[in-house]
């Protein structure tokens, strides 16, 4: 996994930024209710500094 930044283009109707929140084991974020079942693509927007390099 690389911690560089890229730059990504998509076609969207919509773009909402947040911040995850813990959920128990995992992390995630509330979205309208209007995007139940609809395609989503989360992007990570701020490096991971305790990333383990291979």
């Amino acid at each position: 996994m690389t911690s560089e930044s890229m730059t990504i283009q998509s076609p969207a109707y919509e773009v909402i930024e947040r911040t995850v929140k813990g959920r128990g084991t995992s992390g995630g974020v509330y979205l309208p209710v209007g995007w139940i079942g609809k395609r989503v693509k989360i992007l990570l927007l701020d490096p991971i500094e305790n990333e383990k390099e291979t």
